[in-house]
C-alpha cells in the first residue's frame, strides 16, 4: 500500500461501508467513517502541526482493490509554504509544468511591482505631491480670506443701499460689488494657471502607475491561466479535461483545484480504489474571516469545488444529496397567520421552509409559494424580507403592489424593529456585560457561497444589538436587534471572534453544526401601519 494509506484497525464491518459516497457537499455530519479517519489525523496533528498556521485538512475513507478500507489524508492549497508533504494527496497539477510557468510568470509580476514602487518613493513623485498640497493649502487660504472679506463688503453695502438716496453714491456701491466679482475670477484664474502644470505632472505621475497596475492584472491574470492549464483532471471512468474547460465559459476561481477534497478523489481515483466517504475539517487559529473553528468538520465548498467534484465522481455511485423535507404546514392554508388585515399578513415560518423558491422543482415550496395560494388576489412580491431556510420566526408580507413599497420603505428607513432570540455556543463573557452593539462590515465569499466574510475595506456597514437574556451551562441566551439587514447578519456577527465569538446552536455554516436545528427565531415585530397609521406590534414564542 501506499504510504499515504493508512489501513484502519481493526477493519470495519463490510455493513458498515456506504453503498454509495455520501454527498461531499452535504452540510451535515460526516458518515461515521470519516469521523474515525478524522479523529485519528487530528491525533496526529495535534504533535506535528503548526499551531500558528490554521489549515482546512481532509480525510477520505477509501476501499482498495485487496478489499482493505483505509483513508487518505490532504491540506487545502500549500503547508507551510509547500505543496507536497508526506503522506499527503499531491496536488492536481505536473510540479515540472507548474514550475515553467510559475517562476517566470511571478518573476515579471514582481518586476512590475517593483517598478511601481520606485516610482513612488521616487523623489520626483514626493516633489510634486508636495507641492501640489502645498499650492492647494495655500490656495485655500487665500480664498478663505478673499471669501470672508467679501462677505463683510457684501454687509456694508447691504446697510449702505438701506441709507442711500444719491444716485451716484448707489452707483459706487454696484462698482464695488462688480469689482469683489472681478477679484474672485482673477484670483481663480491665477490660482488655476498656478495649479495647472503641478496638476499635469501628477496626473502623468497616475497614469503611469495606472499603466503599471493595469499590467499587473493583466499579467496575474494571464498567468493564473497559464497555472490553472497545468491543471489535469481526470475521473473514475477515465474521462480527462483540462481544469479551465469544467468551469468555462468564465475562469476558475483563485485556488480551484487546491482544496483537499479533490486532491483526495483524484489521488484514490488514479489507484484505482473506491471512494467511501469523505469529510474537510479546519484545524489550528482561525483564518482572516475568523469565521472558521478548530477541529470543527465542513462541507466542499461549492464555490471552488462545485463543478470539479461531479466531474471526478463520475462513474462513482454517489448519494447525492436529496432536498430536505419541506417542512409541515401548521394549518389548512400552509402557513400560520398571526396577524392579517385587507393589506398586509404576518406569518410564523417554520424551521426548514425556504422564503422563496429555489433553483429546481424540487425546491419550490416556499412561503412565497404557499402565499399565493393562500391569497391568489394578492399583487405585487408579497414578501417585503426573508429569513434563511433553517430561521424560524415572523416574516412580513404585503398584499397589494402599494403597500409592499411602503413597507420596503419603512425597511429602508429602519423604522421597522425586529427582535430575534438565540442560543450561542458559549458562556457570553461577563467582561462583554449584559448588552452590546457589533458593526462588522460584511460581503458575501464568492468562492464559497452563501458564506459572508467580514471585510472592514469592502463590505458593507452591519450593526446588530445584543442582550444577554439567560445563561445556562456553557450556552447563552440573547435577544438581538439588527439595525442592518445584511445576508446572514446575526449569524456572522454573533460568530466572529471580534463579535462574540459565540456561534448559535445548530449553525452548519459558523458554527458547530450538529443535530440540532439553527436556535434563532424572529420573535417580534414592530412598526407603523403605512395604510392606517396605528402601531403594530406581531410576537412569536421561540420553539427552543
Amino acid at each position: 500500500m501506499p504510504k499515504r494509506f493508512t489501513p484502519f484497525e481493526p477493519q470495519p464491518a463490510p455493513a458498515a461501508l456506504p453503498d454509495a459516497l455520501p454527498d461531499p457537499f452535504h452540510e451535515g455530519p460526516p458518515h461515521p467513517l470519516a469521523a474515525r479517519a478524522a479523529a485519528a489525523l487530528q491525533r496526529e496533528l495535534v504533535e506535528a502541526s503548526d499551531p500558528r498556521e490554521g489549515k482546512m485538512w481532509g480525510v477520505l475513507v477509501a476501499l482498495a482493490p485487496d478489499g482493505t478500507v483505509g483513508w487518505l489524508r490532504a491540506f487545502s492549497g500549500q503547508l507551510g509554504g509547500e505543496w507536497h508533504a508526506p503522506g499527503c494527496a499531491p496536488p492536481l497539477f505536473g510540479p515540472e509544468a507548474r514550475a515553467q510557468v510559475e517562476v517566470p510568470g511571478e518573476r515579471h509580476v514582481a518586476g512590475l511591482v517593483a517598478a511601481r514602487e520606485a516610482l513612488t518613493k521616487s523623489p520626483t513623485w514626493g516633489e510634486i505631491r508636495d507641492a501640489l498640497a502645498g499650492h492647494d493649502a495655500r490656495a485655500a487660504a487665500s480664498q478663505a480670506e478673499m471669501r470672508e472679506r467679501h462677505q463683510s463688503n457684501r454687509a456694508a453695502r447691504h446697510a449702505a443701499r438701506a441709507q442711500a438716496t444719491d444716485p451716484a453714491a448707489l452707483a459706487a456701491l454696484d462698482a464695488a460689488s462688480r469689482a469683489d466679482k472681478a477679484e474672485r475670477r482673477h484670483r481663480d484664474a491665477a490660482l488655476a494657471a498656478e495649479r495647472a502644470p503641478l496638476a499635469a505632472a501628477a496626473a502623468e505621475l497616475d497614469a503611469a502607475l495606472g499603466a503599471l497596475d493595469e499590467a499587473r492584472r493583466v499579467d496575474c491574470a494571464d498567468l493564473m491561466r497559464r497555472i490553472h492549464d497545468t491543471y489535469l483532471v481526470q475521473n473514475a471512468l477515465g474521462e480527462a479535461t483540462p481544469l479551465r474547460a469544467l468551469y468555462a465559459p468564465a475562469e476558475p476561481p483563485s485556488g480551484a483545484g487546491d482544496c483537499a477534497a479533490p486532491k483526495l478523489l483524484a489521488a484514490a481515483l488514479v489507484l484505482g480504489w473506491r471512494p467511501v466517504a469523505l469529510t474537510e475539517f479546519w484545524w489550528g487559529p482561525p483564518p482572516p474571516s475568523g469565521l472558521r473553528l478548530h477541529g470543527v468538520h465542513a462541507p466542499a465548498c461549492r464555490g471552488k469545488c462545485g463543478p470539479l467534484l461531479p466531474f471526478l465522481l463520475r462513474g462513482v455511485p454517489v448519494a447525492w444529496d436529496a432536498p430536505r423535507p419541506a417542512a409541515p404546514p401548521d394549518d389548512a392554508g400552509g402557513l400560520r397567520v398571526v396577524h392579517e388585515d385587507p393589506w398586509l399578513v404576518v406569518v410564523d415560518k417554520p424551521s426548514g421552509l425556504l422564503s422563496v423558491p429555489g433553483r429546481g422543482a424540487h425546491l419550490q415550496d416556499s412561503v412565497l409559494t404557499r402565499l399565493r395560494a393562500r391569497f391568489p388576489h394578492a399583487t405585487g412580491p408579497l414578501l417585503v424580507h426573508r429569513l434563511d431556510q433553517d430561521t424560524s420566526g415572523l416574516l412580513l408580507a404585503a398584499l397589494d403592489a402599494e403597500t409592499h413599497v411602503a413597507l420596503q420603505r419603512l425597511f429602508l428607513e429602519h423604522t421597522i424593529t425586529k427582535t430575534y432570540v438565540a442560543w450561542v455556543d458559549g458562556e457570553v463573557s461577563v467582561d462583554a456585560g449584559e448588552a452590546g452593539e457589533i458593526a462588522l462590515p460584511l460581503r458575501g465569499d464568492p468562492d464559497d457561497r452563501p458564506r459572508q466574510l467580514v471585510d472592514p475595506l469592502h463590505g458593507a456597514a452591519a450593526l446588530t444589538e445584543w442582550r444577554v437574556e439567560a445563561r445556562r451551562g456553557e450556552r447563552t441566551r440573547l435577544s438581538l436587534r439588527p439595525r442592518t439587514g445584511r445576508t446572514h447578519q446575526l449569524r456572522v456577527h454573533l460568530a466572529h471572534p471580534a463579535g462574540l465569538g459565540a456561534p448559535i446552536v445548530g449553525d452548519r455554516l459558523y458554527g458547530r453544526g450538529g443535530p440540532e436545528r439553527l436556535m434563532l427565531h424572529a420573535a417580534e415585530l414592530r412598526f407603523t401601519h403605512p395604510r392606517t397609521g396605528e402601531a403594530v406590534c406581531v410576537r412569536s414564542e421561540a420553539p427552543f
